[in-house]
């Protein structure tokens, strides 16, 4: 020892009062007399079954408000997987979040979780995302305060220290110990732990428990699972404890002397309450007798002679927990049989007893296994058996694009990745799973509208709100309240919107590709384009690439790449107008925000201040007219004004307590004024594309200095704004350039 460095031996000191420090705050080890009266002081977290556990989960980490185009939604925090800095988080999905949630919810109400909770959808939809999501919230929650949960074990002292044998027909000699839970190995002969992981207070009697809970209840309003309230002790449980019952003479204090209660964690790694069930797998339960296992000679002799037997097996490990059937369907029928009995009854029976379990069942299934299911005869008695939740694709171009984009940091190896990348990679798998709506179910004034929509206009609807620019007001606010009917217009159907397309799983292929590309020194959106193509050329191993092409451009995936390029380099047009110094984005919006604010004093018959002096003046009639004529409003202009403030009046009740916001209200008339400015001003902003692209390709040696200093500008606006390198700018300005502004 004294070559060790004192440094090593200070952390060895500060390690070992760490570990003691959390053993002791988080009670790892406690009588049972101990652990009752932590069951007083907090019934809510001690009288939990695992689905009220897994409810108090969700509701750890918190919710928010998430507002999108189809209408406000519920998100739960425990998705964005705090404890891992995000990573391996869900993206979307909320209704998936919401379903699960009610679904377990239910659960509590009943007193015990009497289905299976299915995901189903397409392959590379997330369903095992959010179970994974879910076990590791679970297994962070368990080692929090809030989130302890315990087990009980069997300490049998050693023979040596008791004259006869403690409880056995002998007196104890340890008799100033109110409990053996803390004697130090070399005072234990035995300890028998519990694969099932048996509540502590099962340990009480069946009709005392009932009353003993009802104290704990006093006053407060909490719901008490079957399991606790009617549950039995584990076989093996059960024969020691009316073994050491009998050999004490019904001396039920003397008995509660050999149980430790323990707290133990969730862990997937080690199958504790977080189980996962491949398809492969056939066996989920298993036993083997123990009485004459030589590890437990050193058993009392009144328990050498009860038959005892140890139980494992999938479900014994998940017990208290959670198990995960994945691709559940894909087994054989038989085995849906006796599990779906299990989850009813919330028992497994055994060759030599039957387990009462404390346990959610979730599986997964992807649509095409599910169809099949439901063809069979027996369908309709499992069916009342299972709780399905849909999972479709993700519809919303921002979630698709985090996705990628974290998937596109991890392939690229500290390369650079260019602006846009993972937005196109998004972009064109949200555009492959649009379906052409329904007109029918939509009012007369609006069906030609609703028909008109190109997959782009339903993407754009979904992620912003934007309605297309061609329409009227008075269309475009009537097909801004049907966003959420056409949002969920397929929901009842076989084939709904977001079960076909390219899945996640699809992209990534492109992505490792554009990611794997020696075209570029960095990660090239115009690579993943060209992968795209490849990949639509592959309709054999595809089956969405084999759907027919629908009026308006849905399915015709190879066009839908030029759509999406398009859109790749509107937004890379913007980045660049703005760069050269023309205008700022903010411009369109606050000579917009000007034109409203003069607007609604104009109707009130209110003057307005004046910015620059600080006097009150009238409304400007002329600018007012201007921004109309910009924005081609047809009609008289009155009506067009009220119009505006209705909308703003709308938006205001749908987020009380927020500022209007112009740009998100009225994205379409500042895209107008934008578009406008860019029409009058074409030649101009042409000739800084022109002096920018000269720069890039090493030709600044013919700009004038006035030219090169603009073109500098434009450059470093690039880099520090939008994230260019010169490398990237210098091709995709270029292919701007040369698509746009020859």
């Amino acid at each position: 020892m004294s070559d060790i460095p004192e440094s090593v031996k200070n952390a060895l000191v500060g390690l070992h009062e760490a570990v003691r420090e959390d053993f002791t705050r988080n009670r790892r080890v406690m009588s049972f007399q101990e652990y009752l009266a932590l069951a007083f002081a907090e019934p809510q977290r001690q009288l939990r079954s695992s689905t009220q556990y897994v409810v108090d989960c969700f509701d750890y980490y918190g919710t928010e408000k998430k507002s999108y185009p189809w209408g406000e939604v519920t998100h739960f925090k425990l998705f964005d997987a705090p404890w891992a800095g995000g990573e391996d988080r869900l993206f979307g999905q909320e209704h998936v979040q919401n379903q699960v949630y009610r679904v377990l919810r239910s659960f509590v109400q009943d007193g015990r979780p009497n289905k299976l909770i299915l995901l189903h959808g397409p392959n590379g939809s997330a369903k095992s995302t959010f179970v994974r999501c879910l076990g590791r919230g679970l297994e962070h929650y368990s080692t929090l305060e809030e989130g302890a949960l315990y087990r009980f074990s069997w300490i049998f002292p050693a023979q040596k220290s008791t004259k006869g044998g403690i409880g056995f027909g002998g007196h104890p000699t340890l008799e100033s110990l109110e409990t053996y839970a803390y004697l130090p190995d070399d005072q234990v002969d035995a300890r028998l732990g519990d694969e099932l992981r048996d509540h502590p207070l099962l340990l009480v009697p069946l009709d005392e428990r009932q009353k003993l809970i009802a104290r704990m209840l006093e006053g407060k309003n909490l719901i008490v699972s079957d399991y606790l309230r009617g549950g039995s002790l584990s076989p093996r449980n059960r024969a020691i404890y009316e073994a050491l019952l009998a050999s004490y003479q019904g001396d039920y204090v003397q008995v509660l002397r050999h149980v430790r209660v323990e707290r133990f964690e969730i862990s997937h790694r080690y199958r504790q309450g977080w189980v996962t069930v491949e398809p492969q797998l056939s066996v989920d339960a298993t036993e083997r007798q123990i009485t004459a296992d030589r590890s437990l000679a050193a058993l009392p002799p009144s328990l050498q002679a009860v038959n005892l037997h140890e139980y494992g097996g999938e479900v014994v490990g998940a017990n208290r927990g959670m198990i995960e059937f994945d691709d559940l369907l894909k087994r054989p029928l038989e085995h849906y049989k006796y599990l779906l009995t299990t989850v009813e009854r919330a028992a497994l029976a055994m060759q030599s007893a039957t387990l009462f379990l404390d346990l959610i069942f979730i599986g997964s299934s992807n649509d095409i296994h599910l169809a099949a299911f439901r063809e069979i005869p027996d369908f309709q008695s499992f069916k009342g058996r299972i709780e399905l939740v849909r999972v479709p694709f993700i519809l919303d171009v921002r979630h698709e694009e985090q996705l990628y984009a974290e998937r596109l940091r991890e392939a690229a190896g500290g390369r650079h990745i260019a602006p846009h990348t993972a937005y196109t990679l998004a972009l064109w798998a949200v555009l492959s799973r649009m379906r052409k709506p329904q007109i029918e179910r939509y009012p007369s004034t609006l069906a030609e509208a609703i028909g008109k929509l190109t997959p782009l206009d339903k993407v754009e609807l979904y992620t912003t709100g934007q309605v297309p620019e061609d329409l009227s007001p008075d269309r475009a606010r009537e097909l801004t309240a049907h966003i959420r009917d056409l949002f969920h217009e397929s929901d009842t159907y076989p084939i709904y919107e977001g079960r076909v397309g390219a899945s996640p799983r699809e992209m990534q292929t492109v992505l490792l590709a554009a990611a794997g590309s020696t075209r570029y020194e960095y990660v090239s959106p115009l690579v993943v384009l060209d992968e795209i193509v490849e990949l639509t050329k592959q309709a054999s191993l595809y089956e969405f690439l084999r759907q027919d092409v629908q009026p308006g451009g849905f399915h015709d995936h190879k066009k839908l790449v030029d759509v999406a390029k398009g859109r790749l380099f509107d937004i890379i047009d913007d980045e660049v107008r703005v760069s050269v110094g023309l205008v700022e984005e903010s411009e369109y919006t606050r000579v917009f925000e000007r034109y409203v604010t003069h607007v609604m004093n104009a109707i009130k018959k209110e003057k307005v201040r004046n910015p620059a002096t600080g006097r009150m003046e009238e409304p400007d009639e002329g600018m007012m007219r201007e921004v109309e004529r910009t924005l081609e409003i047809t009609g008289r202009a009155d009506e067009f004004r009220q119009s505006l403030i209705a909308k703003i009046g709308a938006w205001s009740l749908d987020h009380r307590g927020q500022k209007p916001n112009m740009t998100e209200i009225f994205s379409d008339l500042v895209r107008k004024l934008k578009d406008a400015y860019f029409e009058r001003h074409k030649k101009t902003i042409a000739k800084g594309i022109t002096e920018l692209v000269a720069l890039l390709s090493g030709n600044e040696g013919h700009l004038s200095v006035d030219a090169r200093t603009r073109a500098d500008t434009a450059l470093a606006t690039l880099i520090t704004r939008y994230g260019y390198t010169r490398e990237s700018a210098r091709d995709l300005v270029g292919a701007l350039a040369s698509m746009r502004y020859r």
